[in-house]
């Protein structure tokens, strides 16, 4: 196996992992916003897919834009989310966010589960890119805004926007201008590692009816993990990561009436390992005796092989739009091709098979039998054994509509979706020596278990998937003040899909499946506008998250019991959520201070929660019956000087199951299945979570500005997944001695000095601040940042192998870093 390729990048072309910066402004009498806030009147956004302003949109929307997103610390997706009410990412490390808005998420999503899909829609203007794990971690650079739609969109957004829609608005080619600008970062870790980037965008005339524009980066984010070696080394700073890229975008406006924008992005991101904090390693622990005794620290790992995420991502995409004078007509053409390869070190995984594989293939499965044999040495049980985790993907989607234009007493739009997915799975364990292990014990080698040579787990999926839809909705402005909007979706999609597993862990099948569904989501808006300054709004509107298919168990890795409560769901079906929300829009004294508050409750159905099936290594989507979110969330924004800014916002969401998921085990018990209870909370989203900033700008002579913006975020505990919250789930315990959810202690090494090792499965609340101080001109800006103040190490995640008897960890931000950044305009 070819490993992941590492490029060598040089310290000052490096990431920003955040870097807050203002926007490049002519400086005035009035200086300019410190945070770079714009005053929410002037803000248009397209959140209904025609041009309006914020404060004018119907619903909840939050469009920050780059300048505001920079000046927050923010320089990814996941930093962005902790400045937005009601938005929360989990943070599997680069390329690997997993999103929620208003609490509603169904658990974090595995590396190995494909057929899993979104539950928020992510576009890149017009063109959906969203992956339920793999969302592409694109740079927020050279963004007219960053929009977050709140609630249900299924109605024009479709599939995957269930409970919400994130769209990155990039700033497209400008006719008859010539402009551009430049800039250089470096940063340093407290870890001690380097890092920065370097940024440009031009955007060039072509005679007066056309004009290109380029956009070009190079970043390097420092490490700031150690990951421990088998014989005590430290090899420092691992998961340092490069990501390279760009955008090209043609404006060629054919006549008065015709314009084309032809469009192609592209980036690559290479990581050289994994965000990751082990707390429990069967390999590197202080509890063994005949085995040497291991204790990790903060910020680090254990690691026998390298580990790292190589992410291709192309993305071509067309526009057109067509004026018909009292109508337009819009086509948007996408392709995406997207090739991730995900390695791990996975030693610990399958050296805690190979220490205690069954001695007996359970009953009533085809499984090779597995005749009695002597215990596995160390150096087995320490084979390299380096997990690789494959998807390519190529996605076509073409959606053309109609929409009415300027101002009439109905506005309205309908238009046609389509979309073909074809997706190519695959995980290999390559784990050199392993047939001569497997044949000394009497296991038939990998060839003939349908795995390429010592290989003990080897799969290979592929899906078809094919979605089409219909959508309408138009707003009846009865009078200046009244307002209804209804809207309506039919869709429908097919997903077919092909598998085979071998390997002694996976042996042995060959299947395929499928799974089809169609419906309806509507939607139905009320408002009145007091004012125009206040505006109030009620709207009911459903979502809706596709249904797919189960990976079968690698059985010969199950006990009884699993085989029982995981078995026999070859598929799941459909989410479908329906949201209830009042909002009101307010701006007052001279519009300096703007408030927006919206109260939300949401019925989930058929919920898609994702479950560890006990100690098959595998997982398993069952469907929750119902569940519910019900919250508030708020956003003050005050400039009550030419000199200073304020902003507060917040969200408070409780979102529990209110059915449970029951199964008999192999006694006849009534049980629950992995936490799937009613009362408990739905994972990945905390209750609380809030942000508040402060800026001050004054202006200098020769028409410079100093100005500082300091941010605070804040955001409240959660869980990963629902099985994280069943009584014992924090414990590892020799057999015998915990009761509950406790997993299994593994003996290797032993006689272990311990029979309870114990960890908190929730994840804790965490505190984050970000500062930045500048200098700026018209033309150009100096500024030094600080994020992470207080050098934090927040738990983001819960990351474990086999059920936490191999592995327990946890994912981790970024440590504290220290930064100036440059940049220049012409």
């Amino acid at each position: 196996m070819t490993p992941i390729r590492r490029s060598v990048a040089e310290p000052s072309l490096a990431v920003l992992l955040a870097l807050p910066f203002a926007p490049l402004v002519h400086a005035q009498q009035v200086p300019p916003s410190p945070t770079g806030t714009e005053a929410p009147e002037q803000v248009v956004v397209t959140a209904q897919k025609r041009a309006s302003a914020l404060q004018d949109v119907p619903f909840s929307v939050a469009a920050p834009s780059e300048a505001q997103i920079r000046n927050s610390g923010a320089d990814n997706i996941v930093d962005l989310a902790r400045n937005v009410a009601g938005l929360s990412i989990a943070d599997l490390g680069p390329g690997q966010s997993q999103i929620a808005i208003r609490g509603i998420s169904s658990g974090q999503v595995i590396r190995d589960q494909p057929g899993v899909k979104e539950q928020v829609g992510v576009y890149l203007d017009e063109s959906p890119i969203s992956v339920a794990l793999f969302t592409p971690d694109l740079v927020l650079y050279d963004l007219a805004r960053f929009e977050v739609l709140r609630g249900p969109q299924g109605t024009l957004f479709g599939a995957g926007s269930e409970s919400g829609t994130l769209r990155y608005i990039t700033n497209a080619p400008r006719l008859g201008v010539f402009e551009g600008n430049v800039e250089a970062t470096g940063d340093a870790s407290t870890t001690g590692d380097g890092g920065g980037s370097l940024r440009g965008m031009v955007n060039l005339p072509l005679g007066t009816v056309a004009a290109l524009r380029s956009v070009l980066y190079k970043d390097h984010a420092p490490g700031f993990i150690d990951a421990v070696q088998p014989n005590g080394g430290l090899n420092k700073n691992v998961n340092s990561a490069d990501r390279e890229g760009g955008r090209i975008a043609l404006l060629w406006k054919l006549t008065d009436d015709l314009t084309l924008e032809p469009r192609y992005v592209f980036q690559r991101l290479e990581t050289g390992g994994y965000p990751r904090v082990d707390l429990y390693n069967i390999l590197a622990n202080p509890y063994t005796t005949t085995q040497p005794a291991v204790t990790l620290g903060d910020r680090q790992q254990f690691t026998q092989q390298q580990e790292g995420i190589e992410d291709l991502f192309h993305l071509a995409d067309l526009k057109i739009d067509y004026d018909l004078g009292s109508m337009a007509l819009t086509s948007i053409t996408s392709y995406t091709d997207r090739a991730v390869t995900v390695l791990r070190d996975a030693t610990q995984l399958s050296g805690s098979v190979t220490f205690d594989l069954p001695s007996t293939c359970p009953a009533g499965t085809t499984c090779p039998p597995f005749p009695h044999f002597p215990p596995a040495t160390p150096a087995e049980v320490r084979l390299n054994s380096p997990l690789y985790d494959r998807t390519n993907l190529s996605v076509v989607s073409e959606e053309v509509r109609l929409a009415s234009t300027g101002k009439a007493t109905i506005d309205w739009l309908g238009g046609l979706f389509w979309q073909h997915i074809d997706r190519h799975y695959g995980q290999d364990l390559p784990t050199p020596g392993y047939d001569a292990f497997s044949t000394s014990h009497a296991f038939p080698p990998s060839v003939q278990l349908a795995a390429p040579p010592d290989t003990p787990f080897y799969s290979n999926l592929s899906y078809k998937f094919r979605q089409y839809a219909a959508f309408g909705e138009g707003t009846w402005h009865m009078t200046d003040q009244l307002g209804v909007t209804l809207g309506l979706r039919y869709y429908g999609f097919e997903e077919s899909r092909t598998q085979s597993f071998g390997g002694l862990f996976g042996c042995c099948s060959t299947s395929s499946g499928s799974v089809n569904s169609n419906g309806f989501s509507p939607r139905a808006i009320v408002t009145y506008k007091l004012t125009n300054d206040i505006l109030f709004d009620a709207q009911v509107s459903r979502g809706f998250r596709l249904g797919g298919i189960n990976d079968p168990l690698n059985i010969p890795l199950c006990t009884a019991t699993d085989i029982q409560v995981f078995g026999g769901h070859p598929t799941w079906r459909d989410e479908k959520a329906w949201n209830y929300e009042v909002g009101a829009k307010t701006q007052f004294l001279d519009r300096k201070v703007t408030f927006n508050a919206s109260a939300f409750w949401t019925e989930i159905y058929n919920l898609q929660a994702t479950t560890t099936a006990g100690q098959c290594s595998s997982r398993i989507v069952f469907n929750v019956p119902t569940a519910h979110s019900t919250g508030l969330e708020a956003e003050l924004f005050a400039r009550p000087t030419a000199n200073w800014d304020f902003g507060l916002s917040a969200t408070w969401v409780n979102a529990v199951l209110t059915s449970t998921v029951t199964t008999k085990d192999t006694a006849g018990n009534t049980i629950v299945v992995g936490g799937l209870q009613d009362g408990n909370r739905l994972p990945t989203a905390p209750k609380l979570q809030a942000v508040a900033s402060i800026g001050y700008t004054q202006p200098l002579q020769s028409g410079r500005d100093l100005f500082g913006v300091f941010t605070v975020q804040y955001v409240g505990s959660s869980f990963s997944q629902f099985e994280q919250e069943q009584p014992g789930f924090g414990q590892i315990c020799t057999p015998g001695v915990c009761s509950g959810a406790a997993a299994r202690l593994i003996q290797f090494g032993g006689p272990l000095t311990t029979n309870r090792i114990t960890f908190n499965p929730q994840l804790p609340s965490y505190t984050l601040g970000n500062m930045r101080l500048g200098l700026r001109s018209d033309r150009w800006e100096v500024a030094g940042f600080i994020n992470n103040i207080w050098d934090k190490t927040a738990r983001l995640a819960l990351d474990y192998e086999r059920g936490r008897s191999a592995r327990v960890a946890y994912l981790t931000n970024a440590a504290r870093l220290f930064g100036v950044t440059a940049r220049y305009s012409f």
